[in-house]
């Protein structure tokens, strides 16, 4: 987007975070592995993981493919040729999207399907909105030809986030529609673990959505269109809990049994 943007200092770019998030992201993927090694428990200690055992079980494949999917990211993100972290990424996402749709689950691959997209959306909204602001943020050291450049961004940025979110928005109903028949959602959003944390999250995307329309606002009518970036770094804000919380629902159990 931002080679889009005429006069835009490409020069100043921000240093890349992506080595570091490849690292969180390891870490993280480790846990997940670890957990599924001890029967999908909290390990205490060492010797309650069965390392061997994740080769052969689905859920420990796809955990241990996203350890060395992260390691790769990590490893691409330091080369010479960063933008190869896209393919172990997208090797991550799909391996999320296949483990938290179990093969007895009815309709799988619809699932996997729709939490893939879902996934893609999501990091490519909130990491997507993140980059953008630091790159503003290195750009408004230059002229003030920058700050016009640095608007032209945001307007660029917020013509994607609107298909995100209506992405977003399609593959997250119909998702929780096939957890939750549509005559059962009320009663079950407010007595399931599961239901009460999606609640949530849907009250956090609607603040979401709200600081997204009093950027795009802003950036609009104000005399001063950088103003925009004061809701959205709230957003940005808003989305990291999107992600904690959208974490938490895959922890959860569902509020249907499949057969």
């Amino acid at each position: 987007l931002a080679r889009r943007v005429p006069g835009a200092p490409l020069e100043r770019a921000p240093r890349s975070w992506a080595p570091y998030a490849a690292a969180v992201g390891f870490v993280a993927a480790l846990g997940l592995a670890s957990v599924v090694a001890t029967g999908n428990l909290l390990p205490h200690h060492l010797s309650d993981m069965d390392v061997g055992g994740l080769y052969q079980s689905r859920d420990g494949k796809l955990a241990l493919l996203e350890v060395n999917a992260f390691l790769a990211a990590g490893l691409c993100a330091l080369s010479r040729r960063p933008a190869a972290q896209v393919w172990p990424l997208a090797a991550v996402a799909l391996a999320e999207a296949l483990r938290a749709h179990p093969a007895p689950e009815h309709g799988p691959l619809v699932g996997s399907g729709l939490t893939l997209v879902h996934v893609t959306c999501a990091a490519l909204w909130t990491g997507g909105l993140l980059h953008v602001l630091r790159m503003l943020r290195a750009w408004r050291a230059s002229s003030e030809a920058a700050d016009a450049a640095g608007a032209a961004l945001l307007g660029l940025y917020a013509r994607v986030a609107a298909v995100l979110f209506a992405a977003l928005t399609a593959t997250g109903v119909w998702s929780a529609l096939r957890r939750m028949p549509p005559g059962t959602v009320l009663d079950q959003l407010t007595a399931t673990s599961y239901g009460r944390t999606l609640l949530a999250k849907l009250v956090l995307v609607a603040a979401v959505a709200v600081l997204a329309l009093l950027a795009r606002l802003r950036l609009r009518r104000a005399a001063d269109r950088l103003s925009a970036c004061v809701p959205a770094r709230a957003e940005v804000v808003a989305l990291g809990l999107v992600v904690a919380v959208s974490g938490l629902l895959t922890a959860l159990p569902l509020p249907i049994r499949w057969s």
